[in-house]
C-alpha cells in the first residue's frame, strides 16, 4: 500500500456556542484546514489542523508542500514519514506551521493504518477503555458577564454535564476579589459534586497565581490551567507546589521536549496535550508515555472527536476536553451523553467529513 495522493481544503464554520446556548460574536467563525490522503488500496485517511486568522492559507500550502514529499511512501511508516519530512524542511520546525501541517498528516496515516488493519485508532494504540469522561468547554467564557456563565452553569448542569471549564484573568476592570466571586458564585451555581476546571489561558505572573489561586483553594477547583508563561517551568513549579489546587499545562507547547522540562521540574499536576501542536498522534503517543513514567495523568486539549481515541488509549488518560469547534465538520461525531462518550468502534477514527465538504476536496487545490 502505497500513499497516492494528499488533498487539502480550507474549512469555515461559524463560532458559535452550542454547549449552553452562549451568546456569539455575530459573524464569527473559525478557520481550519482539513488533510484527506488517498492510498493505492483505496483506503483514505482524514486529519485536521488550524492557525487562524491571515495564517490559514499559508498553513494549506504547507499540508500541500508536505503532502508532495510523501506521495509513494507506505502509510504504515509514520516514524519514518515524519522523518522523512524533518529531514526535507530543514530549520521550518520543531513549531509553528510546519508541525501543524505535519499534525494533520499524521492523523491521516493513523486513519489509514487503523482501516487498514480493521480495527478503531484507539484500540491499535492500545484500547484500554470503551469509554471516557468529558468536561464542557467554552461555555463560560472570559469575556461573558457574570450572569450569563452562572446561568450557562446551571444549564450545563441541567444537560447532564458532570465537568465543566470557566476562566479567569478576566478582561478590563479586574481585581482578586472580582475574580474570586466569578468562582465563587459558579461554584454554588452547579453544586459540591460537579468538577469545576479553570483556564487562565497565560495571564497570571507567578505572583498572582499563587495569590489568587490560594484564594479560590476553598471552592474546590479540578485544576487551574496554564496559569502563567507555559514556558516558564521553573515559575509554573513554584506555583504548583504552594498551591492544593492541582496545576494543568501544556497546551501551548510545540514538540515533545518541553514537556520533559515540565515534568522534570514537576510544573504541572495534569499535562494537557494539544495534538495539533506536538505533531500528531505519533508526538502525542510519546508524550503521554512521558507523562505515565511521571505518575502524571493526560488530558486533551480541543478536537476532540479525534482525542477520545487517544485519552481512551492509555492508562494515564484523564478526561476529554469537550470543545465542539469542528464537530460539524463530520457526520456523526461522537458526543458526549451525561458527561461521558463512547470511542467509536469503526475502523480507523471512525469519523468521515461531511459529504458537502468532501466533495470539495481537490489534489493542491
Amino acid at each position: 500500500m502505497k500513499i497516492q495522493r494528499v488533498m487539502t481544503q480550507i474549512v469555515e464554520l461559524p463560532a458559535n456556542e452550542p454547549l449552553a446556548d452562549g451568546p456569539m460574536i455575530s459573524g464569527a467563525t473559525r478557520l481550519f484546514v482539513l488533510v484527506k490522503i488517498a492510498t493505492s488500496d483505496d483506503v483514505e485517511g482524514i486529519g485536521v489542523t488550524f492557525f487562524g486568522g491571515g495564517m490559514t492559507k499559508a498553513l494549506k500550502q504547507a499540508a500541500d508542500d508536505l503532502g508532495e514529499l510523501i506521495i509513494g511512501e507506505d502509510p504504515a511508516q509514520p516514524e519514518r514519514i515524519v522523518g522523512k519530512l524533518r529531514a526535507a524542511c530543514g530549520m521550518s520546525g520543531p513549531g509553528g506551521v510546519f508541525t501543524l501541517a505535519l499534525s494533520a498528516i499524521d492523523m491521516a496515516l493513523w486513519d489509514i493504518r487503523a482501516k487498514s488493519l480493521s480495527v478503531s485508532v484507539s484500540r491499535l494504540l492500545g484500547g484500554h477503555r470503551d469509554r471516557v469522561p468529558a468536561y464542557a468547554s467554552g461555555a463560560l467564557m472570559r469575556h461573558f458577564t457574570l450572569e450569563q456563565v452562572e446561568k450557562s452553569a446551571g444549564l450545563l448542569v441541567e444537560r447532564g454535564w458532570k465537568a465543566m471549564k470557566t476562566q479567569l484573568a478576566l478582561p478590563g476592570h479586574t481585581t482578586p476579589d472580582i475574580e474570586v466571586n466569578r468562582i465563587r458564585v459558579l461554584r454554588e451555581a452547579i453544586g459540591p459534586d460537579i468538577q469545576l476546571m479553570c483556564d487562565i489561558n497565560q495571564g497570571w505572573d507567578t505572583y498572582q497565581a499563587i495569590d489568587i489561586g490560594s484564594r479560590i483553594e476553598p471552592f474546590h477547583l479540578h485544576w487551574l490551567e496554564d496559569v502563567t508563561q507555559a514556558e516558564d517551568y521553573q515559575g509554573l513549579a513554584r506555583v504548583t507546589a504552594a498551591l492544593k489546587t492541582p496545576i494543568a499545562g501544556g497546551e501551548y507547547v510545540w514538540g515533545i521536549e518541553p514537556f520533559r522540562q515540565m515534568l522534570e521540574a514537576r510544573s504541572v499536576d495534569f499535562a494537557m496535550i494539544d495534538l495539533v501542536r506536538v505533531g500528531g498522534i505519533t508526538q502525542w503517543l510519546k508524550v503521554a508515555g512521558m507523562a505515565e513514567a511521571f505518575n502524571v495523568p493526560v488530558v486533551s486539549h480541543l478536537i476532540p472527536e479525534v482525542h477520545i481515541h487517544l485519552i481512551a488509549a492509555i492508562p494515564n488518560g484523564e478526561i476529554v476536553e469537550y470543545m465542539p469547534w469542528v464537530r460539524d465538520l463530520f457526520d456523526d461525531p461522537p458526543i458526549p451523553t451525561d458527561g461521558m462518550m463512547d470511542v467509536p468502534v469503526g475502523a480507523g477514527l471512525g469519523l468521515s467529513f461531511t459529504r458537502a465538504i468532501d466533495g470539495d476536496f481537490k489534489v493542491n487545490q
